[in-house]
Protein backbone atom coordinates (compact mmCIF):
# COMPACT_ATOMS: atom_id res chain seq x y z
CA UNK A 1 0.00 0.00 0.00
CA UNK A 2 1.09 3.10 -1.12
CA UNK A 3 0.14 7.12 0.06
CA UNK A 4 1.82 10.04 -1.65
CA UNK A 5 2.16 13.54 -0.87
CA UNK A 6 3.75 16.02 -3.51
CA UNK A 7 5.08 19.51 -3.42
CA UNK A 8 4.55 19.79 0.38
CA UNK A 9 5.86 23.15 1.25
CA UNK A 10 8.52 21.85 3.61
CA UNK A 11 12.39 21.32 2.57
CA UNK A 12 12.98 17.70 2.37
CA UNK A 13 15.80 18.21 4.87
CA UNK A 14 13.53 18.40 7.46
CA UNK A 15 11.13 16.30 6.48
CA UNK A 16 13.67 13.38 6.51
CA UNK A 17 14.27 13.74 10.12
CA UNK A 18 11.07 12.82 11.13
CA UNK A 19 10.41 10.68 8.20
CA UNK A 20 13.39 8.44 9.37
CA UNK A 21 11.98 8.54 12.83
CA UNK A 22 9.02 6.30 11.71
CA UNK A 23 10.57 3.42 9.12
CA UNK A 24 10.66 0.43 10.17
CA UNK A 25 7.82 0.78 12.93
CA UNK A 26 4.61 -0.83 13.24
CA UNK A 27 1.92 0.97 12.19
CA UNK A 28 0.84 1.67 15.74
CA UNK A 29 3.92 2.89 16.98
CA UNK A 30 4.43 5.19 14.21
CA UNK A 31 1.51 7.03 14.90
CA UNK A 32 1.33 7.49 18.20
CA UNK A 33 5.43 8.64 17.68
CA UNK A 34 3.98 11.13 15.09
CA UNK A 35 1.26 12.92 17.60
CA UNK A 36 3.86 13.37 20.24
CA UNK A 37 6.85 14.79 17.63
CA UNK A 38 6.98 18.51 18.14
CA UNK A 39 8.31 18.85 14.81
CA UNK A 40 5.96 20.53 12.20
CA UNK A 41 6.37 17.50 9.54
CA UNK A 42 4.93 15.48 11.54
CA UNK A 43 0.96 16.24 11.09
CA UNK A 44 1.29 16.16 7.60
CA UNK A 45 2.94 12.90 7.50
CA UNK A 46 0.40 11.57 10.09
CA UNK A 47 -2.07 11.82 7.73
CA UNK A 48 -0.44 9.98 4.78
CA UNK A 49 0.08 7.42 7.32
CA UNK A 50 -3.91 7.27 7.62
CA UNK A 51 -4.28 7.42 4.44
CA UNK A 52 -1.79 4.55 3.30
CA UNK A 53 -3.93 2.62 6.00
CA UNK A 54 -7.08 3.36 4.40
CA UNK A 55 -5.53 2.29 0.88
CA UNK A 56 -4.96 -0.60 2.83
CA UNK A 57 -8.43 -1.62 4.26
CA UNK A 58 -9.77 -0.49 0.54
CA UNK A 59 -7.65 -3.26 -1.02
CA UNK A 60 -9.01 -5.65 1.69
CA UNK A 61 -5.52 -6.20 3.58
CA UNK A 62 -5.82 -6.91 7.34
CA UNK A 63 -3.90 -3.43 8.81
CA UNK A 64 -2.88 -6.14 12.03
CA UNK A 65 0.39 -6.94 11.01
CA UNK A 66 1.38 -3.66 9.04
CA UNK A 67 4.83 -1.60 9.62
CA UNK A 68 6.10 1.35 7.94
CA UNK A 69 8.08 -0.17 5.13
CA UNK A 70 9.65 3.16 3.28
CA UNK A 71 9.17 6.49 4.02
CA UNK A 72 11.10 8.26 0.84
CA UNK A 73 11.53 12.00 0.99
CA UNK A 74 12.73 13.79 -2.44
CA UNK A 75 12.99 17.53 -3.02
CA UNK A 76 10.32 19.09 -4.98
CA UNK A 77 10.08 21.78 -6.96
CA UNK A 78 11.73 25.03 -6.09
CA UNK A 79 10.33 28.34 -6.05
CA UNK A 80 12.58 31.79 -6.62
CA UNK A 81 12.13 34.69 -5.11
CA UNK A 82 13.79 37.86 -4.60
CA UNK A 83 14.52 39.57 -1.27
CA UNK A 84 15.38 43.60 -1.76
CA UNK A 85 18.93 44.67 -0.99
CA UNK A 86 20.65 47.74 -0.84
CA UNK A 87 20.69 49.91 -3.55
CA UNK A 88 18.62 48.43 -5.54
CA UNK A 89 19.64 45.20 -5.65
CA UNK A 90 18.11 41.78 -5.10
CA UNK A 91 18.96 38.90 -3.09
CA UNK A 92 17.60 35.06 -4.22
CA UNK A 93 15.33 32.95 -1.83
CA UNK A 94 14.70 29.37 -2.66
CA UNK A 95 11.64 28.39 -1.11
CA UNK A 96 12.23 24.22 -1.30
CA UNK A 97 9.08 21.76 -1.87
CA UNK A 98 8.94 18.04 -1.35
CA UNK A 99 7.89 14.88 -2.39
CA UNK A 100 6.61 12.32 -0.10
CA UNK A 101 6.09 8.30 -0.81
CA UNK A 102 5.23 6.46 1.84
CA UNK A 103 4.71 1.96 1.48
CA UNK A 104 3.38 -0.40 4.13
CA UNK A 105 4.59 -3.89 4.02
CA UNK A 106 3.72 -7.13 6.86
CA UNK A 107 6.39 -8.31 8.38
CA UNK A 108 7.15 -12.47 8.04
CA UNK A 109 9.66 -14.66 9.62
CA UNK A 110 11.42 -17.43 8.21
CA UNK A 111 13.37 -19.19 10.29
CA UNK A 112 15.45 -16.62 12.27
CA UNK A 113 15.52 -14.01 9.73
CA UNK A 114 12.15 -11.43 9.47
CA UNK A 115 11.80 -9.88 6.66
CA UNK A 116 9.86 -7.16 5.59
CA UNK A 117 7.58 -7.86 2.21
CA UNK A 118 5.72 -5.05 0.47
CA UNK A 119 1.85 -6.04 0.30
CA UNK A 120 1.11 -5.24 -3.32
CA UNK A 121 -1.76 -6.31 -5.39
CA UNK A 122 -1.03 -6.99 -8.93
CA UNK A 123 -3.16 -6.53 -11.90
CA UNK A 124 -3.45 -8.87 -14.56
CA UNK A 125 -3.13 -7.45 -17.76
CA UNK A 126 -3.92 -9.59 -20.80
CA UNK A 127 -1.44 -9.16 -23.43
CA UNK A 128 -2.09 -7.48 -26.74
CA UNK A 129 -2.86 -9.04 -29.14
CA UNK A 130 0.25 -9.22 -31.84
CA UNK A 131 -0.24 -6.87 -34.64
CA UNK A 132 0.20 -7.83 -38.54
CA UNK A 133 3.00 -5.83 -40.13
CA UNK A 134 1.90 -4.08 -43.05
CA UNK A 135 4.54 -4.28 -46.23
CA UNK A 136 4.45 -1.09 -48.03
CA UNK A 137 4.69 -2.34 -52.05
CA UNK A 138 7.27 -0.27 -52.96
CA UNK A 139 7.00 1.74 -56.33
CA UNK A 140 9.61 2.27 -59.03
CA UNK A 141 11.45 5.41 -58.87
CA UNK A 142 11.56 7.01 -62.51
CA UNK A 143 14.90 7.97 -63.32
CA UNK A 144 15.40 11.64 -64.91
CA UNK A 145 17.67 12.90 -67.36
CA UNK A 146 18.94 16.48 -67.12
Amino acid sequence: MKASLKNFRQAPRKMRLVANTITGKSVENALSTLSVTPKRSAAPLETLLLSAIANAKNMGISTDGLIVKECRVDGGITLKRNMPGSRGSAFPIKKHTSHILLTLGTKTTKGTKTEVVATEVQETVAPAPAKKAKVAAKKPVADKKA
